[in-house]
């Protein structure tokens, strides 16, 4: 009896003390605006499902103009949806910790380069180790890899364009996680033919745990998550996925005959295709490498195949636009629609590029990233308490209007020089900004060139007449009514 009180009291205080902290919060924030939040829920009740975060984040945001303040629980987070804040949130060198909800991400990616705080300096450390693996000599092997996996993505759209629309998105993200597995582990999992295998249906599943949990009161807490039937599911996903990894390290680690590090050059690491077969020339641990193996997985597949499928799905919406892009096409193959692109061909396509650029800013693959403040900072005039979220948001930020004129429209002349010299940096952050940018954006920027012009070569992509994305998050931007588009063979 004694121990139910004591645990009674406990719970007590601390609902009080969360209660507390949420109103001393409002008190030091009481500058921004926001929806009125409830005792310790805040303004989760807006929150009924995954499905509501973007309609409502975008309502709340088309009522204020400007970023605004909610609270998920008794934690406030700053949503950032203007130039000026998210130019102070990205610049700086001291708001690079993640936020709460990326522990959620721990189980799965350890604390490799995504999930890392700068607490012993090991993200410094990895980024400086890493970045050298993305030099444009190494991309250029890559290319292999893109004209194998994207030729079997042409032969499935061959067999679905037969059938009328269809939505685009799952055969897109099939094909990015062969390129993905391919160029980060070497291995071949056949993913778009295969698409039932237990890989790859358990990278699906973790998404979808991970953001549920960002939103579940109950899940959000470890203690209590742990009692959940979806933790249970989390730790047999896991097990298929961190075996997977580890068993490929092993076979690769058995079979390595690179130069140790001492003996290692520029033309060394050149000479190597996999991801992984570049971490084995460090000196790293088992766990490091599976950390950043998962991690670069997880990072250049959802989101490449989002950005992808958005594009194609805007194209098929503007036909003028396609026009265009097929026409540069045209100009850099001469008509040969079997020559594989070449590096140096990716590289000129740069209508295509203003036109994912304009894709993703409209659909960016990762609609929102958060830093968390390790202490007060002091911004325009007032104080953030330590503790408080940053939540930066490309979807809000991307169709501000007064750095995007007549925002909704999909428009890829935004992007020529004329038209973007004048316009802040940090206006458009589709890979983030600052510091902490994506470290794989030259990686993915290509493989999305490559992919798209590879469909272009073979389709004319056509609209569903009457469809419009109804946008969510799952992990990365999707869209709940599907990306359909229809297909018509093309020769160039």
């Amino acid at each position: 009896m004694l121990v139910v009180l004591i645990t009674i009291v406990t719970l007590c205080l601390y609902v009080i003390l969360l209660w507390m902290n949420q109103m001393k919060y409002r008190k030091q924030l009481a500058q921004f605006p926001g929806p009125k939040p409830l005792p310790l829920l805040g303004n989760l009740l807006l929150f009924k499902s995954i499905a509501d975060i973007v309609p409502v984040s975008i309502r709340v945001w088309k009522g204020i103009q400007q970023s605004f303040i909610i609270y998920l629980g008794p934690q406030p987070r700053l949503v950032v949806c203007d130039p000026k804040t998210a130019e102070f949130v990205l610049s700086s060198t001291t708001i690079i910790d993640k936020s709460y909800e990326y522990n959620f991400f721990h189980d799965w990616l350890g604390t490799g380069l995504l999930t890392s705080t700068v607490l012993g300096q090991k993200w410094k450390s990895q980024r400086k180790l890493l970045t050298p693996t993305f030099h444009f000599q190494i991309l250029e092997k890559y290319m292999k890899i893109f004209n194998r996996q994207s030729n079997t993505f042409i032969d499935i759209l061959k067999l679905k364009m037969s059938n009328g629309p269809f939505d685009v998105f799952p055969c897109v993200a099939l094909c990015t996680l062969d390129i993905i597995c391919e160029a980060a582990m070497g291995v071949q999992i056949d993913a778009q033919k295969n698409s039932t295998s237990s890989y790859v249906l358990s990278v699906k599943e973790m998404c979808r745990i991970i953001t549920e949990r960002a939103f579940s009161p109950t899940k959000m807490i470890n203690f209590m998550y742990k009692f959940t039937w979806t933790y249970q599911q989390q730790r047999k996903v896991l097990s298929i996925l961190h075996g997977f990894t580890n068993s490929v390290i092993r076979s690769r680690k058995s079979t390595f005959t690179g130069r140790r590090s001492n003996e290692r050059n520029d033309e060394g690491l050149a000479k190597r295709v996999a991801f992984l077969d570049l971490l084995l020339e460090y000196d790293l641990s088992d766990e490091t490498i599976r950390e950043e193996v998962d991690t670069f997985m997880f990072e250049g597949h959802d989101t490449t195949a989002a950005g992808i499928s958005f594009t194609l799905y805007c194209l098929s919406k503007h036909p003028d636009v396609q026009g265009k892009v097929v026409e540069e096409l045209r100009r850099i193959f001469y008509g040969d629609n079997n020559r594989a692109p070449t590096y140096q061909d990716v590289q000129e396509m740069k209508y295509l590029e203003m036109v994912i650029k304009e894709s993703l800013r409209l659909y960016p693959p990762v609609p929102s990233f958060s830093r968390v403040l390790t202490q007060d900072v002091p911004f325009d005039g007032s104080l953030l308490p330590k503790g408080l979220v940053l939540t930066l948001y490309p979807l809000l930020l991307h169709r501000d209007p007064t750095s995007f004129p007549d925002s909704e429209k999909f428009d890829p002349d935004r992007f020529l020089l004329e038209n973007s010299a004048t316009r802040s940096p940090y206006a458009y952050v589709p890979f983030s900004a600052g510091p902490r940018n994506c470290i794989g954006q030259r990686f993915a920027m290509v493989e999305l060139k490559f992919t798209i012009s590879k469909v272009l070569r073979n389709f004319e992509i056509l609209p569903v007449v009457g469809h419009e994305p109804e946008l969510s998050v799952e992990a990365i931007l999707k869209s709940y009514n599907g990306l359909p588009i229809q297909l018509k063979t093309r020769t160039l």
